[in-house]
């Protein structure tokens, strides 16, 4: 087993459970102000989101999915008027650039807190951080992930994603609800290149945020398996040495058709909501006329 960074501070009962809600409390009543109060917020099928966080049955994960326009998507997409940001108990693991997020002691330990899990970028589907994300969602825990892997901040398709999320579904003991999630407005809140290339040092205020929430997606992963394998035997990869870990035992070639064909389902979903999005923002603009 790999090193996981400070996974101590990530226990729900470190010191009592306190150092984390004063960290989810203090975030997320910041990220409500910036989002509920100093921009202008449009949410569409809010109460499918906060059903699925607030009253999921009994052991089954979440795993919702988004679009990654800014460094501050997460905590500011979940800010709007409604969701229980500031609660500790319903609030997501994220999976979080190591390089960003963990790059000394003390943004490790905040972002620990904060029910973060530190990714390697580039460290594959097997890095043991991911075998810590699939532990949350076998405890029926709510995980949010950027699957395309990066920030990208132009009007451009959803881009092709990395394999990681689908690993999670795929490998996890209870299939997972899985909510694709698209959003516009951050990018404007949290700029790149603000002034001489860099960020601004805070969000920006009054400018249009649009948070669009689908519907639970339907995937059929015993049928999925099963397409996957038969599609293996006429592929040849070079192998990288994963283990049969998914359910049903599948080899290398059977599991990157598997993670293959969930990944261009949930993009090809998102990239309906990005469509629908730009639709829904300009009715709402019509509307303003």
């Amino acid at each position: 087993m790999g090193r996981r960074i400070m996974e101590w501070a990530a226990r729900s009962d470190y010191m009592g459970g306190i150092p984390r809600k004063m960290v989810i409390m203090a975030v997320g009543g910041l990220a409500k102000a910036a989002v509920s109060l100093l921009n202008n917020t449009t949410v569409h099928n809010a109460d499918t989101l906060l059903r699925l966080v607030r009253s999921r049955p009994p052991g089954v994960p979440l795993v919702t999915v988004s679009n990654h326009m800014s460094t501050m998507d997460d905590p500011l997409l979940w800010g709007f008027k409604g969701f229980p940001i500031t609660d500790a108990k319903l609030s997501r693991w994220a999976l979080a650039a190591e390089d960003i997020c963990f790059k000394s002691s003390m943004l490790s330990y905040f972002f620990r807190l904060g029910k973060c899990i530190p990714i390697t970028r580039g460290g594959g589907i097997y890095q043991e951080h991911m075998n810590e994300a699939l532990e949350r969602l076998s405890e029926g825990e709510w995980l949010h992930t950027f699957p395309e892997g990066k920030v990208s901040q132009e009007d451009a398709p959803i881009r092709r994603l990395k394999w990681g999320t689908a690993s999670l579904i795929a490998r996890a003991p209870v299939t997972p609800i899985v909510l694709p999630i698209v959003h516009t407005g951050f990018e404007q809140v949290m700029p790149e290149n603000f002034y001489r290339g860099k960020r601004p040092p805070f969000p920006l205020w009054n400018k249009n945020i649009k948070i669009i929430v689908g519907e639970p997606m339907e995937l059929d992963l015993p049928k999925m398996r099963q397409m996957a394998m038969s599609l293996s035997r006429n592929i040849s990869h070079p192998t990288l040495g994963w283990p049969s870990t998914c359910p049903g035992g599948l080899d290398e070639a059977a599991q990157r058709c598997l993670y293959i064909a969930i990944s261009e389902k949930i993009q090809n979903v998102m990239e309906t909501l990005r469509t629908f999005a730009r639709s829904f923002s300009k009715s709402k603009d019509q509307n303003l006329c």
